[in-house]
């Protein structure tokens, strides 16, 4: 079913299909994870039967960052790094949207870190997905933040000098963080079942998914990609359960996800590629409820705009 915004707003029984979240053809290199993502989003969307006018995608800058003109809903293409105080602004100001973020491992980690990190102490409800290829890719092969070390490229041809960040122990370190997670783009069954739980997540829901990159990193987790021993799955009761996958995956670990400390190990131990829920906890406190800006009307918000004007006023 397709139809304008206003049709759509005043619409009844309202049924949508993946087909109305689906923008123009997607422009990524065949093989690129990316594609998959997005199908997942598609398939999100319509499961959850969120409208498309009152969804929005915001992103900042990479091959991950075009997401916003793939999908048939709101967006906004921000500048690189800011993903998340623009979508902060949007969320602050419009609760009622269902607000995504979109970045790469550069976009994120590295001009956008100091924005990442405030954004899961503030812990405004948003679903966010760090896409990492372990490389910029856009702007065609240099070393980013989460580039293993010694692994070459255009800017560091002798391999990458530093230890890699580690985006998960990174999230976990942060105050009042309340969701995070790991899937991988080859397994699409974990995908999909951990895009539901973080956007039904009342928090900052902080999502790392594994992205491969054909033409930078093919190589960095095609063992993984070939040998589903070498992927271990986090299972719990209360964590990230996907009957399908958990058959494919036979390699399991029980994990609590409301024991952080656990899930800061599990997050830093090396060489072992692990999907699933290393922490929830939907107490803590959000800065979109606490700091909460009542909604008006476009009225009021020039009326609000003039009188701050008139403060300055000589």
């Amino acid at each position: 079913m397709s139809c304008s915004l206003l049709s759509c707003a005043t619409e009844p029984d309202r049924l949508f299909e993946m087909s109305d979240y689906q923008g123009p053809r997607a422009r990524w290199c065949p093989g690129c994870g990316d594609h998959g993502i997005l199908t997942a989003n598609q398939r999100l969307l319509a499961d959850e039967q969120l409208k498309p006018e009152t969804t929005v995608y915001v992103s900042g800058i990479g091959c991950s960052s075009r997401f916003p003109h793939y999908m048939k809903t709101y967006g906004f293409h921000g500048i690189h790094g800011r993903a998340l105080p623009l979508a902060t602004g949007v969320k602050l100001s419009r609760p009622d949207l269902d607000v995504f973020v979109v970045m790469g491992d550069g976009d994120c980690c590295s001009i956008g870190a100091g924005h990442w990190i405030h954004a899961i102490r503030y812990n405004v409800d948003m679903t966010v997905m760090l896409l990492d290829n372990n490389i910029y890719g856009l702007t065609k092969n240099q070393t980013s933040p989460t580039t293993p070390q010694g692994y070459a490229s255009n800017t560091q041809p002798d391999g990458s000098y530093l230890p890699a960040l580690n985006p998960l122990v990174t999230t976990l370190g942060v105050a009042n963080a309340s969701f995070v997670a790991q899937t991988a783009d080859w397994v699409p069954g974990h995908l999909f079942a951990t895009l539901k739980a973080a956007h039904r997540h009342q928090g900052f829901a902080f999502v790392r998914i594994l992205q491969r990159c054909p033409i930078w990193t093919p190589d960095i987790f095609q063992e993984a990609v070939m040998d589903p021993a070498k992927t271990e799955l986090l299972v719990h009761d209360d964590g990230i359960r996907d009957p399908d996958t958990e058959e494919a995956y036979t390699t399991h670990t029980w994990h609590d996800p409301a024991d952080i400390h656990d899930g800061r190990r599990l997050a830093s131990e090396p060489g072992t590629v692990r999907l699933g829920l290393f922490f929830r906890n939907e107490a803590q406190p959000r800065y979109d409820v606490t700091r909460r800006i009542p909604l008006q009307t476009a009225e009021e918000k020039i009326a609000h705009l003039e009188r701050e004007l008139d403060r300055h006023a000589v």
